[in-house]
C-alpha cells in the first residue's frame, strides 16, 4: 500500500505523531512481541529478561491467572490447571482433539458450539480465552516498555490456518483489548524481515516448522512487492509432535502405560523436550524419568535413534513442499534460497532433509524464533502510519477454494485456492422453480466438485425475491475475503434490491488430515469428479425440462396439440423420467433429454406465437415501442 503525505507548496509540515504499534508472534510453544525503534525492528525483553514468553497459562480458583515462565515451571505440580499449546486447539472441535492434540494432559468438556473447553479450578476455559490471556500479557509488556497505549498490532498466524482458526485468533485479540491491524501469515512475516534486511529479489521459500504448526510458502519479492505464489502446510504438525514421539519412546522403554497420571505425563513430555533440544548439538543425551512403583528409570537417546524416530514427521513436511512447488509452477531449481523459520528448524536432520529436497543449503543465519515477530513489527509500523512513504506491498493468498452449492449438489467455486487477497468475487445465479421467492445459500470450502466432498462453512437465506418464472431472477452472490483471510458472503436480487449477508464464523476448523486430504483427493479423483459433475448438470437440466413441459401441457396441451402429438410428447416425457430415476447413464439421459426437446419444439413455437399475439392484441405501435 502506498500512502502519500500531501501539503500545499511552501507550507511547513507539522511534525507527524509517532504511533505505538507492535507485531506479535502468537506461538504454540513461545510467543514474542516486537516493535520498530529508530527505524530498526527488534523483539522486546520481558520482566524476566527474556525475549520469549512461554505460551503457558496457569489458572487459580481465587486469583487471576499467571502467564509465561512462572506458569510453565508449575506445569508438573499442577498439570490440570496449567494450559500449554492452546494454539493447537484454536478453531477445533471436540471430535478433532484425538487427532490434533492427543496426549495433552487436560480434561475436556464440550460447549454448545462444539468448541472444546478445558476444565480448571477457575471453571471451563476455552482455547480462545487462554490465547487472550497470553496476548493480554504481551500487550501489558509492550505498553510498559513503550510508555503508552498501543495504537495497533499485527498478529501472525500459520498460513494454513483456515477461516475458523483465524477467526478464533481475532476473537482472542478482541478479548485481550487489542486493536488488530492485520492477521499476517507467519511465512509472509518472515519474508518481510528477510527481504528488507537483505534486499534480495527473486523467488524464496519460507519453511516454517514451529511448535504446533508447519507452513511452507513460495514468495516472489520484486521492487518492494511480496507476492505469495503458493502456500501449503499442516496446521497440526510441529515440535509438539516431535516431543510426543520421543515421549512415547521413553514410555515404552520405561514400561509406562497410557494410564499414567497427568503430572507424570507432563514430566515425560518435558524430558522428551529437553532431550530434543540437547540433541541439536550433542550426539547422545542421558534420560531419567520416574518409572513404575516409584522407581527411577535411567536411559539414553542417541542422535541417530532420535532422527529415526522423527524421520516420518520430517517427511510429512516435504509433501506440502512438493505441492507448493507444483501449485506455483516451479521446480526446486527455480528457488533462489530457503529461509528457515520456527524452533523445530534447529534440528540438524530437518536442515539436512530440506537442503536435500531443494538442492541448496538453507539459510540459517536468521534467528528462527525472532524473525516472524520482527516481520510483524515492520508491517505494523507501516499500517499504523509511521511510514507513510513506504512502498512495500504484501500480496497474500487463500489456502483452499471457496464456493457455494448449486442445484444437483454441485459446488461452484467463486474464489480458487492460491487467489491473492484481499479479493472480491461475484457471480450471478437464478431461480430453479417458477414463483420461487427465497433461496438458500450454502457456502463451502474445498477442491472437489460435489458438496458431499467439501467442507460446509455456513448457510443463510435470501428472502423476498419477487415471484418470477424460473430463470428470470438475477441473484448476485458476492464473496469477500479481507486481508486477514476472513470471509463474508452477500446475496442480492438485482431487480428488487433485496439483500442478505453473513460473516463466516464456524465454531471449529478442519481436522489434522482434512486439508491434505482435500487437496490430494482433488487430484486423485479429478477425472471421476468431472464425470460426476457432468452427470449432475445433465440431471438438473433434464429436471428443468420435465417441469417446463409438464407445466406447458397443463396450461395449453388440450387446445394446441393433436391427440397423436400429445401421445408422442407424453411418451418422450415418460422416457426421460425413467432414465432420470436410474440417474447413472449420462448418455442415455442426454439422448432422452434431446428427444423430448425435439418432440416439443413445434409445441413450444406455437405457444410462443399465441402468447405474443395475446400480449400485443389491441395495442398500438406506439404503445408497444414505449
Amino acid at each position: 500500500m502506498v500512502l502519500f503525505q500531501i501539503s500545499e507548496p511552501g507550507e511547513t509540515q507539522v511534525q507527524r505523531q509517532h504511533h505505538l504499534a507492535v507485531g506479535i508472534d502468537l506461538g504454540t510453544t513461545n510467543s514474542l512481541v516486537a516493535t520498530v525503534r529508530d527505524g530498526r525492528a527488534e523483539t522486546m525483553i520481558n520482566a524476566q529478561g527474556d525475549h520469549h514468553c512461554p505460551s503457558v497459562v496457569r489458572y487459580f480458583a481465587d486469583k487471576p491467572p499467571v502467564v509465561g515462565q512462572e506458569a510453565k515451571d508449575a506445569a508438573y505440580q499442577d498439570p490440570l490447571n496449567t494450559v500449554a499449546s492452546a494454539k493447537r486447539l484454536l478453531g477445533r472441535g471436540v471430535a478433532d482433539i484425538e487427532t490434533t492434540a492427543n496426549k495433552l494432559p487436560y480434561e475436556f468438556s464440550k460447549s454448545e458450539s462444539g468448541t472444546p473447553l478445558i476444565r480448571t479450578v477457575a471453571g471451563d476455559i476455552s482455547p480462545v480465552t487462554v490465547s487472550a490471556d497470553i496476548l493480554k500479557t504481551l500487550m501489558q509488556q509492550a505498553e510498559a516498555d513503550l510508555g503508552g497505549e498501543l495504537d495497533g498490532v499485527v498478529i501472525t498466524v500459520p498460513a494454513y490456518f483456515d477461516d475458523a482458526q483465524r477467526q478464533a485468533t481475532k476473537d482472542a485479540a478482541r478479548l485481550a483489548g487489542l486493536k488488530v491491524l492485520r492477521l499476517l501469515n507467519e511465512p509472509t512475516a518472515a519474508a518481510v524481515a528477510y527481504g528488507l534486511d537483505s534486499g534480495s529479489e527473486g523467488v524464496h521459500v519460507v519453511y516454517d516448522f514451529g511448535g504446533g504448526t508447519f507452513d511452507v510458502s513460495i514468495l516472489r519479492f520484486s521492487r518492494g512487492v511480496f507476492e505469495v505464489m503458493a502456500t501449503a502446510g499442516d496446521s497440526a504438525l510441529g515440535g509438539d509432535d516431535v516431543d510426543r514421539v520421543v515421549a512415547e519412546w521413553i514410555m515404552s522403554e520405561a514400561s509406562l502405560g497410557d494410564d499414567i497420571e497427568h503430572s507424570q505425563l507432563r514430566r515425560v513430555i518435558g524430558e522428551a523436550n529437553r532431550a530434543k533440544e540437547a540433541l541439536t548439538t550433542a550426539d547422545v543425551v542421558p534420560l531419567s524419568v520416574e518409572g513404575v512403583n516409584g522407581s527411577q528409570w535411567l536411559g539414553a537417546l542417541t542422535r541417530a535413534a532420535f532422527e529415526r524416530l522423527i524421520e516420518p514427521l520430517i517427511q510429512r513436511t516435504l509433501r506440502p513442499c512438493r505441492r507448493a512447488l507444483r501449485d506455483a509452477g516451479l521446480s526446486a531449481a527455480d528457488i533462489q534460497d530457503v529461509v528457515m523459520v520456527g524452533g523445530s528448524t534447529r534440528i540438524p536432520r530437518v536442515r539436512e532433509c530440506v537442503g536435500e529436497f531443494f538442492g541448496r543449503e538453507p539459510m540459517i543465519d536468521i534467528d528462527p524464533d525472532k524473525v516472524v515477530a520482527v516481520g510483524a513489527a515492520i508491517q505494523a509500523d507501516i499500517l499504523v502510519g509511521n511510514k507513510p512513504g513506504d512502498e512495500m506491498l504484501l500480496l497474500d493468498v487463500i489456502p483452499l477454494s471457496l464456493g457455494l452449492e448449486t442445484m444437483g449438489g454441485l459446488v461452484e467455486k467463486l474464489v480458487p485456492r492460491n487467489t491473492t487477497i484481499p479479493v472480491v468475487r461475484a457471480q450471478e445465479f437464478t431461480t430453479f422453480k417458477d414463483g420461487q421467492t427465497a433461496m438458500s445459500i450454502h457456502v463451502l470450502q474445498g477442491e472437489r466438485e460435489l458438496v458431499a466432498d467439501c467442507r460446509s462453512l455456513a448457510r443463510f437465506e435470501l428472502r423476498g425475491i419477487p415471484p418470477m418464472n424460473a430463470g428470470a431472477a438475477r441473484i448476485r452472490v458476492t464473496f469477500q475475503v479481507d486481508a486477514d483471510g476472513l470471509l463474508s458472503v452477500s446475496a442480492q436480487e438485482l431487480t428488487s434490491g433485496v439483500e442478505s449477508s453473513i460473516e463466516i464464523k464456524p465454531s471449529y476448523g478442519l481436522t489434522e488430515g482434512e486439508v491434505e486430504k482435500m487437496l490430494s483427493d482433488s487430484l486423485l479423483y479429478a477425472e471421476d469428479d468431472v464425470k460426476k459433475r457432468r452427470l449432475h448438470e445433465q440431471l438438473v437440466d433434464s429436471a428443468r425440462l420435465i417441469e417446463a413441459v409438464e407445466a406447458a401441457l397443463g396450461m395449453d396441451g388440450e387446445g394446441m396439440l393433436t391427440k397423436q402429438e400429445c401421445v408422442s410428447i407424453k411418451a418422450a416425457l415418460q422416457s426421460l423420467k425413467d432414465v432420470q430415476q436410474q440417474g447413472e447413464d449420462i448418455a442415455a439421459i442426454k439422448a432422452a433429454h434431446d428427444k423430448l426437446e425435439r418432440t416439443t419444439s413445434d409445441f413450444a413455437a406455437r405457444r410462443m406465437d399465441v402468447h405474443i399475439n395475446e400480449a400485443l392484441s389491441g395495442k398500438l405501435l406506439d404503445q408497444i415501442i414505449d
